[in-house]
C-alpha cells in the first residue's frame, strides 16, 4: 500500500480525465505548429511574428502546464507502482520521496525555463 500521496488531484478518475485533456492540448498544439511549417515559408522573421503573438504566446503557457501536469502524473504513477516494499524492500517510502522530489524539482525548472523562453523577461 502506497503511504505517500501526491497526486495531482487525489483523484485517480480526476488524474486519468486530466491526463487525456493534457494530451488533446499537446496533440493540438503539434498540429498548429506542424500547420504553421508546412503553410508558411519560414524566416526568423516569421518565426518571431508567430510564436511572439499573444495568442501563441498564450498557447503555449498552456501547452507548458499540460507537459508539467502529464508528465507529474504519469511520473507519479510509474513512482507508485513500481516504487513499494515489495519491489525495493523498506526503503519504498523514502526511495519514492525522493523519487517524486526529483521529479518535481525537474518540473520546475522546466516551466521556469520555459516561461522564460515563452515571454522573453
Amino acid at each position: 500500500m502506497v503511504t505517500q500521496v501526491l497526486s495531482l488531484t487525489r483523484s485517480g478518475l480526476a488524474d486519468f480525465v486530466l491526463q487525456r485533456v493534457t494530451a488533446v492540448i499537446l496533440a493540438a498544439y503539434t498540429f498548429c505548429v506542424l500547420g504553421f511549417f508546412l503553410i508558411v515559408p519560414v524566416t526568423y522573421v516569421a518565426l518571431t511574428e508567430y510564436f511572439w503573438s499573444a495568442p501563441m504566446q498564450i498557447f503555449s503557457t498552456l501547452t507548458a502546464f499540460s507537459i508539467i501536469a502529464h508528465a507529474w502524473i504519469g511520473m507519479w504513477t510509474i513512482g507508485t507502482d513500481y516504487l513499494r516494499a515489495a519491489h525495493v524492500g523498506g526503503l519504498a517510502d523514502t526511495l519514492r520521496f525522493a523519487y517524486q522530489m526529483i521529479c518535481l524539482l525537474i518540473l520546475f525548472v522546466y516551466i521556469v525555463w520555459s516561461m522564460r523562453l515563452i515571454w522573453q523577461f
